[in-house]
């Protein structure tokens, strides 16, 4: 199970010397500006790595999810973080809605135009009357000649300032009306018309390199032909690559980890306090040697969880249990490293206060770590269900 795979070592390397191109101030002056990384992204289009999971045939690298989770974690590890991560993520790994339902009319008007990242694109699923419960959304899609006028309210969207298009879901059929919740809801490839579509950024604590959003949408018109999947089956559409989808943020969160245990260590062994380095305090060393522990903990799990994936086998509980050991393992070490640099991890000038802001949303998203809980509690456990 861990033999090494040289195409893989080729893929951390070459990720390794792109994201060298982007050292930690790069980073820390796009977080301040809150300035899209444009740079970085033009790089990762060039050395091929968008579309990385879209088949050949549209353009596309055809590699899969462990290519992708090697990727993502190369880039969060260099320093890049969740601002380097979610600039790219959904070239990389974002388009599973659509290659998993999409027609094949939309798969070849839009996929070949992802590899180039000519195509900016935004997940716009969360409400802010509905959060984790997706069923109870009220977006509402009403037919109309030839496709559908929307209306509704999104929130937390990502990218929208730049997206083009943007994975919808919406209800076409009123809950009341279904026989089960999760009935009546359809996703939506959907142009982004900002003359029906309001977008108002939001201020937040982090990841400030990639804009997050609340989208106003009144009669915004789709047509039939960019409809995903079946009318009222978009539950089961946006379902696809949930749990890839997982493992792939859990990769970025170790990632961050790697990142913030790696500065925390340098800085243990070159600060000179009392006669000696502070690392040699066992205060501080067990720390980080704990730190150590449970990124290597996470990872083996989350090796399991990615095989699992890649391999079509049930893994519901696999990609949680990875999710919530690397939110936490990235986290304790983002955290441990801005104890060990003092009141100098509090300052911007050694970037660990970056990258505890930034590992301190992984265990909000994309699953916050009590929806973890709830899941391995009843479908893996057998207990009632809590909510």
């Amino acid at each position: 199970m861990y033999e090494s795979n040289p195409v893989h070592e080729d893929i951390r390397q070459a990720m390794r010397a792109l994201c060298a191109r982007f050292p930690d101030d790069y980073w820390a002056e796009r977080d301040e500006r809150h300035e899209f990384p444009h740079e970085f992204f033009s790089a990762v289009a060039e050395g091929g790595w968008l579309g990385l999971t879209i088949p050949e045939e549209y353009g596309g690298g055809g590699l899969g999810v462990t290519e992708a989770a090697i990727v993502e974690r190369e880039i969060a590890a260099s320093g890049a973080g969740m601002g380097g991560c979610s600039a790219v993520h959904i070239g990389i790994f974002g388009f599973e809605p659509i290659l998993q339902h999409g027609s094949e009319d939309l798969k070849r008007r839009f996929l070949p135009r992802v590899p180039g990242g000519d195509l900016q694109i935004s997940f716009a699923v969360t409400e802010p009357d509905a959060g984790t419960d997706t069923t109870a959304l009220s977006t509402f899609a009403r037919k109309v000649e030839g496709g559908w006028s929307v209306s509704g309210k999104k929130v937390w969207i990502s990218n929208a300032q730049r997206a083009e298009r943007m994975l919808l879901l919406a209800r076409t059929t009123p809950k009341d009306d279904c026989a089960k919740k999760t009935d009546g809801l359809t996703v939506f490839f959907a142009p982004v018309d900002r003359e029906r579509i309001t977008i108002r950024a939001i201020p937040k604590m982090g990841r400030n390199s990639v804009d997050s959003n609340e989208l106003f949408i009144d009669e915004l018109f789709v047509p039939d032909e960019d409809v995903v999947g079946e009318v009222g089956q978009g539950f089961r559409v946006i379902l696809a690559g949930l749990n890839a989808e997982r493992v792939v943020a859990a990769n970025a969160m170790l990632g961050i980890g790697e990142a913030a245990l790696r500065r925390g260590t340098q800085y243990a062994k070159d600060r000179i306090v009392f006669g000696r380095p502070i690392g040699q305090n066992q205060g501080l060393a067990f720390q980080l040697a704990e730190a150590k522990i449970k990124l290597e903990a996470a990872d083996a799990v989350l090796q399991k969880a990615t095989w699992l994936v890649d391999h079509q086998q049930p893994c519901g509980a696999e990609a949680n249990y990875a999710k919530w050991l690397c939110a936490d393992a990235g986290f304790t070490a983002a955290d441990v490293a801005l104890q060990v640099h003092g009141g100098m991890g509090y300052s911007k000038e050694f970037h660990v206060e970056r990258y505890f802001r930034e590992a301190r949303l992984m265990r909000i998203a994309p699953i916050s770590q009590e929806m973890v809980l709830n899941y391995v509690a009843e479908h893996v456990l057998g207990l009632p269900r809590s909510y």
